[in-house]
């Protein structure tokens, strides 16, 4: 690895030797720093709470963001354990399994499996739990400095597990896997790039939508389920959460399926949702009246007008 991600190892592999409830304590003063220095987070937050969450006033908003930022910083140290410790370690981590038949069931039918997994709870360790019941292909973006490339890669290199890059040239792969009955993990809430979405509505707010998710339901036939690993109390370990997909998510109507893979979102999200990742820009950075959305915004992509 390139001497940075070298670097970052190693200082993740220090911090990932605590214990879970050592992770968790060392969390809550990390937060406080990030709520008090990093105004782009809590104000990103912020905005996304209003949007999403308007039946809350800003007190309980407030309230609500406090807890995010503890679960994000929570999420970020359990990763740097989740990274550098064996797999074995993480899934003693998993201590509940909500909805397992539907995965077993949708793996023994044999017509491929998409496991749609939000920005909740610990998508790690729900990462290794996948990779422990079988083959797995994860989707995932590369980082915008490439020297941190190599130290994902190894990071979520289990065995069994085969990386993709999010990108048209790894289409295919994803195709021919799950044709073959394989199972492929996409984080369906990241923002795509220019011309690989299309609005449709989250939380009833128009949020720019990946189209390949939908897409690879349709052409393939595969089952479609959504899953989450959410933190449980007190350090007490993980439920894995798995969770049917809404019927028309594969549909032919684009804007039909948009709406149901939102709505899947939506709906594991409300299981958990101090553990969403609240912090990241969902939405367009302006508004249907063209008011910036978010301060300080960087430019947004267009949507595509094909799906």
């Amino acid at each position: 690895m390139p001497a940075l991600a070298s670097l970052l190892y190693a200082a993740m592999w220090l911090i990932g030797r605590l214990p879970l409830r050592a992770l968790h304590a060392l969390a809550t003063p990390l937060a406080a720093l990030v709520r008090r220095f990093g105004s782009r987070e809590a104000r990103v937050g912020r905005v996304n709470l209003r949007l999403c969450l308007p039946d809350l006033d800003a007190t309980g908003r407030e309230a609500m963001l406090r807890r995010a930022m503890a679960e994000m910083s929570r999420t970020s140290l359990e990763t740097c354990a989740v990274w550098t410790r064996p797999a074995a370690d993480t899934l003693r981590w998993v201590s509940e399994v909500d909805g397992a038949e539907l995965f077993d069931a949708a793996r023994a039918a044999g017509h491929g499996l998409i496991i749609a997994a939000p920005h909740l709870g610990n998508w790690e360790v729900l990462n290794v739990w996948l990779a422990s019941r079988g083959d797995l292909a994860v989707v995932y973006r590369a980082p915008e400095r490439a020297a941190l490339e190599p130290l994902l890669r190894r990071a979520r290199g289990h065995p069994g597990v085969e990386q993709l890059r999010a990108e048209p040239a790894s289409v295919r792969r994803m195709l021919t896997l799950l044709r073959a009955g394989g199972t492929l993990g996409i984080l369906p809430d990241q923002r795509p790039k220019a011309g690989e979405g299309r609005l449709a509505p989250l939380f009833d707010v128009p949020a720019l939508t990946m189209t390949l998710l939908p897409k690879l339901a349709r052409r393939t036939g595969a089952t479609v389920l959504f899953a989450f690993a959410e933190r449980l109390p007190e350090a007490a370990g993980f439920r894995i959460r798995i969770l049917p997909a809404p019927a028309r998510i594969g549909d032919e109507d684009a804007d039909v399926a948009l709406r149901a893979l939102n709505q899947g979102i939506e709906a594991a999200v409300r299981q958990a949702p101090a553990q969403y990742q609240w912090t990241y820009k969902r939405y367009p950075s302006h508004d249907e009246q063209g008011r910036p959305r978010y301060a300080g915004h960087e430019p947004d992509p267009e949507p595509s007008r094909t799906p």
